[in-house]
């Protein structure tokens, strides 16, 4: 599949990001894809804004954003968990460029780890987008 890729990952909760990003990475290559860049960002309040720029560019088939926020103990976790996926939410409808959501927002760190492989299903969820969005063109 002759497709580019822009993955943004947060760099908060690197570990599980890392281990997301490795998962959506090998599903991706799986599927044949073999052009994935990937833009490291400070925390998933950031992805947003990344993720506007790149579909702007409009150098990419689709865009993959991944993050991970993890519950705490102040009201943090809940605001960031709101914005993020209501911008997101807001790029998915105005852009062109296929756009998933790979953001975790579990309450616990274990939570977050039994996750991880949902860096995969994002991944093909992204194809699957990509193929309707070709045929609904």
């Amino acid at each position: 599949m002759s497709l580019k890729i822009a993955v943004i990952v947060s760099q908060f909760n690197r570990e599980i990001t890392q281990e997301m990003l490795k998962a959506a990475q090998e599903e991706l290559r799986r599927s044949g894809v073999s052009e994935i860049e990937v833009f490291w960002v400070p925390g998933a309040f950031e992805i947003p804004a990344t993720v506007k720029r790149l579909a702007q560019s409009g150098r990419y088939d689709g865009i993959l954003p991944l993050g991970c926020v993890i519950k705490g103990e102040t009201a943090h976790f809940e605001h960031i968990a709101r914005v993020v996926t209501d911008a997101l939410m807001r790029l998915t409808l105005e852009c062109e460029t296929p756009i998933v959501f790979g953001v975790l927002t579990p309450y616990t760190e274990e939570q977050a780890w039994a996750r991880v492989s949902k860096g995969a299903e994002v991944a093909k969820s992204l194809l699957e987008l990509i193929t309707l969005r070709r045929r609904l063109s």
